[in-house]
């Protein structure tokens, strides 16, 4: 591909396959933030009430990060590794923090009455507005897993004034077809609604290596998140309909995200194809695709190093963050670099791209990130 531009980071280490995924066996890996900060609220909106936790209050112009789980999940369980990161405190001191749960999903959730309707993700986008109005931000940066950044992106398309950028990791814009929905419904008769999930998450490789890290997400989902409540945000996801965007220029009157966008997925995830695809849909002068190695289907949970500092330069292309230090895994990349230029006389050109003004934040290329 022409534009494919690879990144090199090989000192961060993928939380895999025993290290540090026994860890996460802990449910306090995933349910207890790092300080005492976070502010809970219920909102109410036009499809019923909100879970809503906040960290921080506007702060001037600058948009707020407004983040949306995966299916299976909660804010905790997708997001707190990610948020807990030591160097994406550089970041947040910088930004109001806006967890959303889809409704039900949240820990401790009531089980939904007999009957209850569950939004469908276009009424689940419609949602936010409110969110935005209740906080009183202009606008947001989100960031959003599998449904949550299906969420964010008809979001974004509905309401484009109210969304500064979009981080979508593990999106597919495509809807469910006879035989993807024939399939999900024969899962859901031989396996577990935990089980099901999971191959939504992660890989089959994954899930046949990465013993660990894939029991403990099996046993927070069946535990923390109502199995009832589950079920029903699970069968709305996969009556999805397709997420209606095109390329500028490719089909007269083409609808597709203004702001920039970083795309992200791992390199072993169940999600590529789809990713793939919806790069394909998106402008690529606002467009950054990041693929990241030995990240699997979960990458803000086993890469939260390379996906910060990616969050960074992204952030620094819309203009944040102009004089912000770099994270230690830059830091301990560029001196893995200086080191092998000192050895050759050679000066180092893999990461001249994310160390100069047009690094990430460009939004405008394909990226490979690999270790």
């Amino acid at each position: 591909m022409a534009g494919l531009q690879e990144l090199r980071f090989p000192e961060e280490k993928p939380l895999l396959r025993g290290q540090d995924a026994a860890e996460l066996e802990n449910s306090d890996t995933f349910l207890l933030a790092v300080d005492t900060d976070w502010k809970e609220h219920d909102i109410e909106t036009p499809y019923g009430l909100l879970h809503v936790v906040i960290r921080g209050s506007p702060k001037g112009n600058c948009p707020a990060i407004l983040t949306y789980h995966d299916v299976g999940l909660n804010h905790k369980l997708c997001f707190n590794t990610f948020f807990n990161f030591e160097d994406m405190q550089e970041i947040t001191k910088h930004f109001v923090v806006c967890h959303v749960d889809a409704p039900g999903q949240q820990v401790g959730a009531s089980q939904f009455p007999q009957g209850y309707q569950f939004p469908s993700l276009e009424q689940l986008a419609a949602m936010l507005p409110s969110v935005v109005q209740h906080f009183g931000f202009k606008y947001v940066i989100g960031i959003g897993v599998g449904a949550g950044a299906y969420v964010l992106a008809k979001f974004a398309l509905i309401f484009p004034d109210l969304v500064e950028g979009l981080v979508l990791m593990n999106i597919d814009p495509n809807g469910k077809g006879w035989i993807d929905w024939a399939a999900t419904k024969l899962s859901g008769l031989t396996s577990t609604l935990p089980d099901t999930v999971l191959s939504h998450l992660f890989s089959q490789e994954e899930l046949v290596n990465n013993t660990e890290l894939v029991q403990s997400y099996r046993q927070q989902i069946g535990n923390v998140v109502n199995q009832a409540n589950l079920q029903l945000f699970w069968n709305m996801y996969n009556s999805r309909r397709d997420l209606d965007i095109n390329r500028p220029g490719t089909v007269p009157n083409a609808k597709t995200l203004r702001c920039p966008v970083m795309l992200v997925v791992g390199d072993n995830a169940p999600a590529e194809d789809g990713v793939v695809e919806c790069n394909s849909k998106l402008d690529p002068t606002t467009t950054t695709f990041l693929k990241m190695a030995d990240s699997g289907g979960l990458p803000q949970v086993t890469q939260p190093g390379k996906l910060t500092e990616a969050f960074k330069y992204f952030l620094q292309g819309m203009g944040y963050m102009p004089s912000a230090s770099m994270t230690r895994l830059a830091r301990s990349r560029t001196a893995s670099l200086t080191s092998a230029s000192s050895v050759d006389g050679s000066r180092p050109q893999a990461c001249t791209h994310s160390e100069s003004s047009e690094g990430l934040g460009q939004v405008n290329h394909t990226m490979e990130v690999s270790c």
